[in-house]
Order: structure tokens, then sequence, then C-alpha cells
């Protein structure tokens, strides 16, 4: 069953406890309507005029086929880079604080994206964000916000419970009929993924080493939107290169080491960052 917020009257004990204990927890409402409309008219202006952004945006022209409108409207990355409003959401004090609460100290934020999820749209296969984060010690956490409601018809997000219990796994090959990405790491046995269905403005936090993914967008009218950000602890040591320059919740860029390792699958498939996990 999932758990939920209403950040309103705060995060209690029992919350930070059945973050611990499940990986995540479902913040009700934490963007507001006004932010939810602004985050939303900002992108939707982005995908309208459909205008490449050097290193964040670059979209294709839709060949009419099923399954790639991704092609014209891919995700954004790290609009913050770019977007003084962007990184004021992604710097947001209810964020931060909610952060502080689960994480048990400071946050620093590595990174922003936007997902379209047009309909017809494929999924992301399930996976672990850490994997490309490759923060240590500890792991990430991402604040995955609903811009429109989010549901399995949609495309919604699927979560494995207690699956921050688990070691980063070495991906397989995704379905690219199902996934635009091509990394795949199944839920173990005991193991299950369940729904996490939202309304515009709220924020679903998890662990790093959480299992989560979502399917189609098999709506014929409903969109998906949503704005993700991926934050560390501060005591936290390193990062994989492609997140720099981090900042704390103050906007002030925080010097941290770049991983060296290659996670569990070696150089070889080592990704540089989140957006290359094709």
């Amino acid at each position: 069953m999932l758990l939920t917020v209403d950040h309103e009257a705060g995060i209690s004990e029992a919350d930070v406890a059945f973050y611990h204990r499940e990986g995540y927890l479902i913040a009700r409402g934490l963007y507001s309507s006004a932010e939810v409309q602004r985050i939303k008219a900002f992108f939707d202006g982005i995908g309208d005029k459909g205008q490449p952004i050097p290193g964040h945006w670059n979209p294709a022209p839709n060949d009419g086929q099923a399954g790639e409108v991704l092609q014209r409207f891919p995700r954004v990355m790290h609009p913050h880079r770019f977007d003084p409003m962007s990184k004021a959401m992604m710097l947001h004090p209810r964020v931060g604080q909610a952060l502080e609460l689960l994480l048990g100290e400071s946050a620093v934020a590595a990174q922003s994206m936007f997902y379209f999820k047009p309909p017809g749209a494929k999924g992301q296969a399930l996976h672990q964000d850490n994997f490309y984060l490759e923060v240590a010690p500890g792991s990430c956490l991402a604040a995955w916000t609903a811009i429109d409601r989010s549901v399995p018809e949609n495309g919604g997000m699927y979560i494995v419970p207690r699956s921050h219990t688990l070691d980063i796994q070495c991906p397989e090959k995704a379905d690219d009929g199902m996934s635009f990405t091509t990394h795949l790491v199944n839920a173990p046995k005991g193991f299950k993924a369940i729904p996490a269905e939202m309304e515009p403005g709220d924020t679903l936090f998890f662990n790093g080493s959480v299992i989560h993914g979502s399917g189609p967008n098999r709506s014929t009218s409903e969109w998906r939107r949503a704005f993700i950000c991926h934050y560390m602890p501060k005591s936290s040591r390193q990062i994989s290169k492609g997140y720099h320059p981090l900042h704390d919740f103050a906007g002030n860029q925080v010097p941290y080491q770049a991983s060296t390792g290659g996670g569990p699958c070696g150089m070889e498939v080592k990704p540089g960052s989140y957006d290359q996990v094709h």
C-alpha cells in the first residue's frame, strides 16, 4: 500500500520510517497548482517551438510511426543549467526540507529533467538510478513530480517496494518495442512492481537503488509530463562526472569528486550520465 504525506502537516517520524523501510514515499501536492502550471507552460513552450537546445534537447521531426513520438518529444536534460525557473523548482525549499527529513542531513542537487511522454510514447524499462549517478558513500535520491495525472494507462510510474535493500544490478537488454531506453533490471523473486498513481503536484521520493520504471502511454489523449530531479546526501564524497556542477539549496555550486569506478558491470558499459542510458 502506498503511504502518502500531507506536506502542510509535515513529514512525520512514521513517514520517515516508511521511507527507510520501503525505499520510497509520495508527498501529495508538494508543488502548488500554480507551480505545476508554471513548469508545464515553460516546457510546453519548448515542445511547441520544436527547436533544439544544444546539450539539453534534440528533437527530430515525428515520422508518424507508432512508438516514435519521443523522437519529436525527447526528455529535456538538465534544464536548470539554462533556465532559472527550472533551477528554482529543483531547489524548492519544500523539496529541500523533505529531503533533509528523509536523508537525516542536507541534500545537494545533481540533476533536473523533464519528460513529455505524449500518447503513444514508449515507456522506460525498470532500472536503478544510482547505477548512473554512482553516488558514494550512500546513494542518490530522486524527486519525481507529476505534472499531469500519472496512472498505468498513460504510462505512469511503477516502483518495487523494498528494492533499495538490493545491490545495484548489472542491467539486461530491454525490449525496444516497449522501452525507449535499453537497460532493464528485473524485480527479483519475492519483489513486485506496483503502480505509484499520482496527481499533478505530487512528488514521489525514492532511493537510488529502488527498481522503478514505466510502461508505454496507451492513452489516446492524455500526456504524462513529469519534472524529475536527483539529489545526494551532503556527506557523500563522489558522483559521476556528468552531473557536475552540483548545487546546494542556497544555489551555490559545491565541489565533489568524480567517480572513477565502472559499477557492477565494468568500465565497458559504464554510462557517463543518466542521459546516456541508451
